[in-house]
């Protein structure tokens, strides 16, 4: 008998004259009406039914003048509600009297098991037969409408096709509790469209809508509450899948997609209210995903890895004294017996259940449990099912936490006959403690370190609504949470809908907490996760690189450190991810060849392929390409390099690959057509001058290469091969060759953007230029533009007679007295009308390049200097690069001390901070503290050219 004590009874009275104020002329005698005082007294949810359907429940309590409940028939349910909705014509009614029926029927079930006239198992029966019948009754009445105004879904046969809903979780295995959200999988059984009078709708939409309405009658909170709360999440692809999936569908889904999880859900999984034919085709689809063929031990660790997650929410959500989700709770007695059906299902058919209580029961006739422990186990799973409902009962609230406050303690105690709370608690202690050492020998404890290690498992899941993962990320320090949890979900859903295969990922289900981990440790998390995934998403389906930075500690490392630092090197790692190859051995990463060896590192990369192979060679020589100007962004960013020589190895990687490009122009090119007289594979009569940045070995990443090509050969006569050509045209071809070889894009991108706009008489003049007339177009035609590019030329590659020829031109050219006023006025116009058409003209920011007191002005006032003075002074012709020149300039005096190191100073400033920039893929600088750098360009710039300013 309930026996609650005076505090309790106190504690209800307003209800119970709540009640009394609407329950005019009640029929209950004196003893059922103590006992409902009582009842209220523990259960504010019984009192505010009694209250606000007095006539249907109170009137219908008891049995005659007894204090016996009485209870409707656990297979009426469907009739009753098919009865009180079949005269409804609205949703709103419709809504109304599900919502007034469910209330009347759980309170009188909840009076019944508070005292003891149900056993647990006639009220698991209960709770999901109402739930099934809200379903099946619910869509039955909303069916009807929707054929009436859509038409009907029909398949080839003519037959109607229904909306196929699939319970899972404790529904499913119709073990409900008393406050339970539903968890439903929507499915149709085949593609089609509706016929009808009206506009037909494709099966998949009218489905969805159907499903949308279901949900909308069941879950919806109104002035009278709500049936159930729909939880759709164990859907295929969870939040982010469609509401609704056709059969096909859905068996492809769980053939390809679906995870360890899903096969520990669907053990519960059953049809609600369909047909034989549908329930066996179901049970057909599911099963060889559920149960495999062999004694399948992988599960173990899988339903381990689920109960960890489980454990780390409730953790984050500072959930204690839980007798679901904490140890030893109901949870982890599930976990024991579905470890077992998950394990050995497939062979035992037996065990194929979706009931607790007879999976149990197998698994003690195939002695895979003592009898003892299984009824032990059992027994404690039964008393916290009770004590689960009797904390929902409460208020009606889905709950399994232990009440910390006294009244709701008290009332606890009073449910389950217990003198005081310190007994109580010492017997869910005792029990929950048995259960855990049940659930350690079976299914294994999890560790500190695997908790750590997989400490945001629970992000990558599709079970996580929006306001939880921001709560475990705010747990975690982002002060951007909500961007943060965007990223995550479109990746997830971006990475559920490609097909990778089961290896793939379960790889990368390891790897998206780690990466996660990583991210969340930076300042700004959100911009490093969106380029760690910009990576991922280019290698998802490639498993390898997956495992690789699953299993590779310092190649994941290496990875968020440099995207972190370089929004570049993640662009080109996304573009190229066989450059992850890389990371794989952080000391061979950061560590870089002299420059001059540049040449023999790239030999080793192509040493395997052979010379026939162009297509490979091409692909191979933009790996090398590629992997060596990683190396160089490492050691640029780590500080192994010094700012000042990037450029230096940049140029010297260019010009090994320049000399690699020809070699393999002229063989292929040679095999074809054979080769002019008098030159060979290694004296080619052919030079390429490096111009701009690359002329000035002052490359950047990303830079493209001016060249111009020029020869020594004599153009009278054929090549020597079996097609033999006019030696005019093959240099032709070996320049258009070259060309495709840099500029054709391949699976690997291309080599380098190639610009021959500086040879003589630019995009009008030949492709390669004979010397004599490079000398010529030079001495007599030429701007003075073009001579000032010629101040950073130098030759990259030929032999070292032509190149000491073409520098013989260079040095003659530059050494030419030129009339000063001329000089000036032309250099100035030039910087002016370059600065018009190039400039960003952004004032809040810096273009290091063009903007006033800039690098460009800087290369202007070196190449006046030179091309004012160098008739004077040769030695200005001996270098092409910038620094090299100033410092000459200020040795003959031709630059003061001051103006000289001012310039070279701002001038390795402007090109650390230019490569910077590259490295974030910018190109103007936001914020700087330069301005005394321009300022002292300016100056220089203004007493060497200012009459023409």
């Amino acid at each position: 008998m309930l026996t609650p004590g005076k505090e309790l009874l106190k504690e209800s009275e307003a209800a119970w004259q709540r009640y009394q104020d609407v329950a005019s002329g009640s029929l209950l005698n004196n003893e059922q009406q103590q006992l409902l005082r009582s009842l209220f007294a523990v259960s504010p949810f019984i009192g505010r039914v009694a209250e606000s359907y007095p006539e249907h429940f109170v009137t219908e309590l008891f049995v005659a003048s007894k204090t016996a409940i009485q209870l409707p028939d656990v297979s009426g349910y469907e009739a009753h509600i098919a009865k009180v909705l079949e005269p409804l014509n609205s949703e709103e009614d419709a809504k109304k009297c599900l919502r007034q029926l469910r209330h009347c029927w759980m309170a009188k079930l909840a009076a019944a098991d508070i005292l003891q006239q149900l056993s647990l198992k006639e009220s698991l029966a209960h709770y999901s037969a109402i739930a099934d019948a809200a379903i099946s009754e619910s869509l039955s009445w909303l069916f009807e409408r929707y054929i009436n105004r859509h038409g009907k879904p029909l398949d080839a046969g003519g037959n109607l096709l229904p909306l196929l809903i699939i319970g899972m979780g404790k529904l499913g295995g119709r073990e409900l509790n008393f406050s339970s959200d539903i968890d439903l999988i929507f499915a149709f059984p085949e593609q089609g469209e509706t016929q009808g009078p009206g506009r037909n709708l494709e099966h998949g939409v009218f489905y969805k809508r159907l499903a949308q309405s279901l949900i909308g009658l069941l879950d919806e909170t109104t002035a009278d509450g709500q049936v159930f709360r729909v939880d759709m999440r164990l859907r295929p692809f969870g939040q982010s899948g469609p509401l609704v999936t056709s059969v096909n569908a859905l068996e492809h889904y769980y053939q390809e997609q679906g995870r360890d999880w899903e096969r520990y859900a669907m053990v519960k999984a059953r049809m609600i209210g369909a047909d034989e034919q549908y329930q066996q085709a179901f049970q057909q689809l599911i099963r060889p995903f559920v149960y495999r063929r062999y004694i399948d031990f992988g599960a173990i660790e899988a339903l381990r890895k689920m109960k960890l997650l489980i454990t780390q929410e409730t953790r984050r959500q500072g959930v204690k004294n839980n007798i679901k989700l904490g140890a030893g709770g109901i949870r982890e007695v599930e976990f024991i017996v579905q470890a077992h059906q998950l394990i050995r299902g497939g062979q035992e058919k037996s065990l194929q259940t979706r009931s607790v209580y007879k999976a149990m029961n197998e698994l003690t006739e195939l002695d895979l449990i003592d009898q003892k422990q299984a009824s032990q186990l059992l027994d404690d799973y039964e008393y916290l099912r009770v004590i689960e409902h009797r904390l929902q009962q409460i208020d009606d609230q889905q709950t399994q936490q232990l009440p910390s406050d006294e009244l709701g303690r008290a009332r606890l105690c009073a449910m389950l006959d217990e003198p005081n709370w310190q007994e109580l608690q010492d017997k869910i202690d005792q029990c929950m403690a048995r259960i855990h050492s049940e659930f350690r020998q079976v299914v294994g404890a999890e560790s500190e370190d695997d908790e750590d290690e997989q400490s945001l498992q629970v992000l990558w899941q599709d079970m996580l609504d929006d306001d939880a993962a921001i709560e475990i990320l705010e747990s975690e320090g982002v002060n951007e949470p909500q961007a943060l949890w965007t990223q995550i979900k479109n990746f997830r859903q971006e990475s559920r809908r490609r097909s990778s295969g089961p290896r793939g990922r379960a790889a990368l289900a390891r790897l998206m907490p780690m990466m996660l981990r990583h991210a969340i440790q930076h300042q700004h998390p959100e911009r490093l996760l969106e380029r760690l995934l910009s990576i991922i998403k280019a290698v998802m389906s490639r498993t390898a690189y997956i495992e690789l930075l699953a299993e590779n500690p310092g190649a994941r490392e290496q990875l968020c450190k440099l995207c972190m630092a370089s929004p570049w090197i993640s662009e080109q790692l996304a573009l190229h991810p066989i450059l992850l190859d890389e990371l794989i051995d952080p000391q061979q990463l950061y560590s870089l060849p002299e420059s001059k060896d540049y040449a023999s590192v790239l030999r080793e990369y192509l040493l395997r392929i052979p010379e026939q192979d162009l297509e490979t060679q091409m692909d191979a020589l933009r790996q090398a390409k590629q992997a060596l100007q990683l190396k160089i962004a490492a050691a640029d960013i780590s500080g192994v390099l010094e700012l000042m020589n990037v450029s230096d190895h940049l140029s010297a990687l260019a010009e090994a690959i320049i000399a690699e490009v020809v070699g393999l122009a002229w063989h292929h090119l040679t095999q074809k057509h054979g080769k002019p007289e008098g030159t060979s594979v290694d004296n080619t009569g052919f030079a390429v001058l490096g111009y701009g940045k690359l002329g000035g070995q002052e490359l950047g990443y990303g830079s493209d290469l001016d060249l111009v090509f020029v020869t020594d050969a004599n153009y009278q006569g054929q090549t020597d091969g079996q097609r033999p050509i006019e030696v005019q045209q093959f240099y032709l071809r070996l320049a258009q060759r070259i060309l495709h070889l840099f500029t054709t894009r391949t699976v690997a991108g291309i080599l380098y953007d190639v610009d021959l706009r500086l040879r003589p008489s630019g995009q009008a003049g030949l492709l390669v230029t004979q010397v004599s007339s490079f000398a010529r177009y030079l001495r007599d035609d030429a701007w003075t533009w073009e001579l000032q590019a010629l101040v950073r030329a130098r030759p990259v590659f030929g032999v070292p007679a032509l190149r000491e020829t073409v520098m013989d031109i260079r040095r003659s050219i530059l050494s030419q007295p030129r009339n000063e006023q001329e000089l000036r006025k032309s250099i100035v116009e030039m910087r002016e009308k370059m600065r018009e058409h190039l400039a960003q003209r952004n004032s809040s920011m810096f273009d290091l390049k063009q903007d006033a007191g800039g690098i460009a002005d800087i290369e202007f006032i070196t190449q006046y200097i030179v091309l004012r003075h160098a008739h004077n002074h040769p030695e200005l012709c001996q270098y092409s690069d910038n620094v090299r020149l100033l410092t000459e300039a200020q040795q003959l005096h031709l630059l003061s001390e001051v103006n000289a190191q001012n310039l070279i100073n701002a001038f390795q400033i402007f090109r650390c901070e230019s490569h910077a920039l590259a490295l974030q893929g910018e190109q103007l600088l936001e914020e700087h503290n330069l301005d005394a750098e321009r300022q002292a360009v300016l100056d220089c710039w203004n007493q060497l050219l200012e009459d023409q300013r």
